[in-house]
């Protein structure tokens, strides 16, 4: 995958094809970390043709290792077609969540999947989390760029589709003032729908009593 990289984020950003490189997000001034990687062609093509109202959506907190479980609950829910592409989401999301726990020392995971057709998140900013992964599943990747005297990035630049995305928050201790914004593609209008995984560490579930449920 080639990517097209801005000079400047050299000194914030870690961009590998290795898995295990993930763990860059605890080098000092690594604000962000991509892991690059392509989809499968023949699963790209599935996700893509599925009606909106079939891809899972779901917002929970449960320890990594119930992530599987639950994605085959909710896909069950909303009609995803058992085949093995959606076999293929759920071990990819499912695997995510493993390795984004253990990146994080994190015994819960707080995950949302995402069907977006608006212009969510479209300004620029940081999430007020610790840490946060993104993988864009179907649909334009989340977009991102340097901030200069708090404005809004001049140069945007997009996680290709299936990468996962991992960046700090403002709750991280020591957090550099890199200056790294981030937001979602605005799509208003365009007919584009997005399929979304997002996952944020949490120490346990107490303070999370709005979350729809608990596994």
């Amino acid at each position: 995958m080639i990517l097209d990289k801005i000079p400047e984020l050299d000194d914030c950003m870690t961009f590998s094809s290795a898995l295990d490189d993930l763990s860059a997000i605890h080098r000092p001034a690594c604000a962000a970390m991509v892991w690059t990687r392509d989809p499968l062609p023949r699963f790209q093509r599935w996700i893509d043709a599925l009606p909106p109202d079939q891809l899972p959506k779901a917002r929970m907190i449960l320890r990594p290792e119930a992530v599987c479980d639950a994605l085959l609950d909710i896909a069950r829910q909303h009609g995803t077609p058992e085949c093995s592409e959606r076999d293929l989401l759920i071990e990819d999301a499912s695997a995510l969540a493993s390795i984004f726990g253990s990146v994080m020392n994190s015994p819960y995971l707080r995950l949302r999947f995402d069907v977006i057709d608006t212009n969510a998140c479209r300004k620029f900013h940081v999430d007020a989390v610790t840490a946060r992964l993104v993988c864009t599943y179907r649909g334009t990747g989340t977009q991102y760029g340097l901030s200069e005297n708090g404005h809004d990035p001049e140069r945007i630049m997009t996680v290709p589709i299936g990468s996962p995305i991992l960046l700090r928050g403002t709750r991280w201790p020591e957090t550099p003032l890199s200056g790294l914004l981030h937001r979602s593609p605005p799509i208003y209008g365009t007919g584009e729908t997005r399929l979304v995984l997002v996952l944020d560490p949490i120490e346990g579930p107490a303070a999370e009593a709005e979350t729809a449920y608990i596994n």
